[in-house]
């Protein structure tokens, strides 16, 4: 007995789950999705774009421990749970890292930290500002699982906040990517003559220029800023996908059941949204990974640069920027973490690109 042959949505994804490679790199993707969203409450450092600075411990190895007494602020406003999500904690309590401690009836004393032979003298603060809580729940060790950076700021915390960037420019871009591409690459493909024409001289044209020469310039006239580098990669990363949009249409519009749509009076863009777009979305799809990708390097290069993500906002390309002197002064983790990032990033779009490629190709077993 023949075994019933399956849908084609059903046969490619069969077969996108047999791709090893594809299916981790899709586990990946998800799991840094959900730490992007969640990040305030995974990090160690909640407060806003994870800022909290302590200079005297600098350029700490992964690992470091140090113990660290949490002053809570005086007014303490209440803040929803889904601003804390989007923005951090708006007031969060002062951090000192301290070497040793010891409690009266009245003070904590403190001794500052110090890794110097200079003997520092014992600080006293009442325990009136605990709020008539035991202090003990206030004073605890703090591991820094990245080690800080040269500010003295949880690199751990500052990378989980940094993926926020890089997730959201992937998605804004690509999105800005397809609108203008699809249609573009499909006015082109269906109408042709003059239409095609202008299209593809303005497609020529754009495509010319470097890429990212044209980001730069992009940013320069929107400003520097969160959102501005989200529409500047995006405006330069609609030309491939209206090069292929503009293929895939030409070889489609000229099928029966297109020939037919137009006898039976259909309108050009019902016949373009109802009857083209849906049997392209294959290639589409494809491509939409592989900008992805393209997104998150042109993003990274722009922050090395300083024009993308403004200062205090952490990005991985801003934090090798800040941090590449360190590779050849015996702390490169403070460059290569970032850096590690962004390469299992994307290389997990690149792989999952090339699964969905092999998926969605119907002429591969």
């Amino acid at each position: 007995m023949q075994s019933e042959k399956l849908p084609n949505s059903s046969k490619a994804l069969h077969k996108f789950f047999k791709n090893t490679s594809g299916v981790f790199s899709l586990v990946f993707i998800i799991l840094c999705f959900f730490i992007a969203i969640f990040a305030y409450v995974l990090t160690t450092d909640s407060s806003s774009n994870a800022n909290q600075m302590h200079l005297e411990i600098h350029s700490k190895k992964p690992g470091f421990k140090a113990l660290v007494v949490t002053i809570p602020q005086e007014f303490n406003h209440k803040q929803s749970y889904f601003n804390y999500l989007l923005n951090g904690n708006q007031n969060p309590p002062n951090e000192i890292i301290i070497n040793s401690y010891n409690i009266t009836e009245t003070h904590l004393n403190y001794l500052p930290y110090n890794e110097s032979d200079i003997i520092k003298e014992y600080v006293s603060i009442p325990l009136s500002i605990f709020k008539n809580l035991p202090v003990e729940k206030f004073i605890k060790t703090k591991t820094f699982w990245f080690g800080t950076d040269k500010y003295g700021r949880d690199l751990y915390s500052r990378m989980i906040i940094g993926s926020r960037i890089t997730f959201f420019v992937g998605f804004i871009a690509v999105f800005i990517s397809l609108i203008i591409g699809v249609s573009l690459g499909s006015i082109a493909g269906y109408f042709g003559g003059k239409t095609d024409a202008f299209i593809q001289w303005l497609i020529n044209v754009t495509w010319s220029i470097p890429t990212l020469l044209l980001v730069i310039a992009i940013t320069l006239a929107l400003g520097k800023g969160f959102w501005q580098v989200f529409i500047a990669v995006g405006l330069t990363m609609w030309v491939e996908v209206a090069r292929v949009v503009r293929g895939q249409v030409l070889s489609i519009k000229k099928m029966q059941y297109i020939e037919a749509a137009k006898v039976l009076g259909f309108s050009d863009a019902r016949i373009i949204f109802n009857h083209i777009l849906p049997n392209i979305t294959a290639p589409i799809i494809v491509i939409s990974a592989a900008n992805f990708a393209s997104a998150i390097l042109i993003e990274s290069g722009l922050s090395f640069l300083g024009i993308g993500a403004q200062p205090p906002i952490p990005s991985w390309g801003a934090m090798i920027k800040e941090n590449y002197n360190y590779i050849i002064l015996g702390k490169p983790y403070l460059a290569m973490i970032p850096g590690i990032a962004i390469m299992s990033l994307v290389l997990a779009f690149m792989l999952i690109g090339n699964a969905l490629r092999d998926a969605l190709d119907v002429k591969t077993p």
